[in-house]
């Protein structure tokens, strides 16, 4: 047929693909959109009455394939079937989920301890929207249990644990249970730990989020999230036109590189773990260091909460020096080896201050509440010979 085109005709015309094997590894759908056989077809499948691709901001077979990896990831080892949304960023999928659960008059039951974007889209772009947040200590749980039976409102319960940057541990099982009675659902973000290390779905939690971008990709080289539910929950169809008609959809070029990453997941995570252990009992013992927030320590308030929720301990660590913020700020200026860097998850050791960088427009009265003083550092430990990353922490303390 290509005979009897036009020049110009057959530039334009899409290539036929001739593949005679399957490819071994996951192909990068760079397509906006997807044909149709018939009229018939695309009626079908707009109907939902057939499966099949229409628009990459709906997903592809690149990204509906990562997605539901990391969902079967999460439910691994159960009798749960996953379902997963990837997302532009992590924020983009915690989003997705709020504004596919809660209106008008809702409220969120949160900590003070989390990642500082999280509190800003509670506080700024939820609050105005009359989703209002309420900030107590969710590890008391008669605390919880108070607010949940005084006041209906609560719609969902919103936690981080491990916390950023704290390393609080919040349990998990005590607030799904708990959640379940007064009809609210809960949501962990499992970005610290990933599902090698912890999956809330064996806990009760509803729906797991990830920054993607972090431990699961593991390479500091794209930028998403992801949405993880159980099959059959009454949210999965409004999660889903929520992605599609904001907009919050991943592409698929980052989606291959979240799956590239994800194939040595196991691998940097016991590394991680690992090496945190190990940077954790260094600091726990330097003279200049007054405190080490990290649950592998014997001696952190939570470590055996931690021990019967998460598998290991995690790449994540916090640090006050004797001196606070002045002290703080000379080790940061001085570090030559690890990175300052405001990420975390990375194979490479990255170091931040979030009073500063990650919190720093988290109201100055939670952070104290929660113990992200001006003088606390957080760690991302990584993978490279421990000798290298402490001898450059024994540096940079002086």
């Amino acid at each position: 047929m290509y005979k009897k085109m036009n020049f110009s005709s057959l530039c334009a015309k899409e290539v036929k693909e001739e593949r005679t094997s399957t490819p071994h590894q996951l192909p990068i759908y760079a397509a906006s959109t997807f044909q149709f056989n018939s009229i018939e077809e695309s009626m079908a499948v707009f109907k939902g009455e057939q499966k099949g691709d229409i628009y990459s901001r709906f997903g592809n077979p690149t990204i509906n394939g990562v997605a539901q990896k990391i969902a079967n990831l999460e439910a691994h080892g159960s009798e749960i079937d996953a379902f997963g949304f990837l997302c532009s960023s992590g924020m983009a999928a915690i989003s997705t989920l709020m504004f596919s659960a809660l209106a008008p008059g809702d409220k969120v039951l949160t900590q003070g301890n989390l990642y500082g974007g999280t509190t800003d889209l509670l506080l700024k772009i939820l609050g105005p929207l009359n989703i209002q947040t309420d900030i107590i200590n969710l590890q008391d749980l008669d605390v919880v249990e108070e607010k949940l039976k005084n006041d209906p409102s609560i719609k969902m319960i919103y936690f981080e644990t491990p916390a950023n940057p704290t390393l609080d541990c919040l349990p998990i099982l005590q607030l799904s249970d708990m959640a379940k009675r007064y009809d609210c659902i809960t949501v962990a973000d499992n970005t610290f730990c990933t599902p090698y290390l912890q999956q809330p779905f064996l806990f009760g939690v509803d729906f797991i989020v990830h920054s993607t971008t972090k431990y699961l990709n593991g390479h500091g080289n794209s930028i998403a999230g992801v949405l993880v539910g159980k099959e059959g929950h009454p949210l999965k169809a409004k999660i889903f036109q929520t992605l599609k008609l904001i907009g919050t959809n991943c592409n698929s070029w980052d989606a291959w590189l979240i799956n590239n990453g994800m194939k040595t997941l196991a691998i940097r995570m016991d590394k991680h773990s690992e090496n945190a252990q190990k940077v954790a009992e260094y600091l726990s013992k330097h003279p200049k260091v007054i405190q080490v927030n990290y649950p592998g320590l014997l001696d952190h308030p939570d470590h055996h909460l931690a021990k019967a929720q998460m598998r290991k301990f995690g790449g994540m660590l916090s640090f006050e020096l004797d001196g606070g913020l002045e002290s703080g700020k000379k080790f940061m200026n001085h570090l030559q080896f690890c990175t300052l860097a405001p990420t975390l998850g990375d194979v490479d050791t990255l170091i931040l201050h979030p009073a500063s960088m990650s919190h720093i427009n988290v109201p100055p009265a939670i952070r104290a509440a929660t113990g992200i003083t001006d003088g606390l550092v957080r760690i991302s430990v990584g993978i490279e010979a421990i000798e290298d990353i402490i001898q450059d922490l024994e540096q940079a303390i002086g």
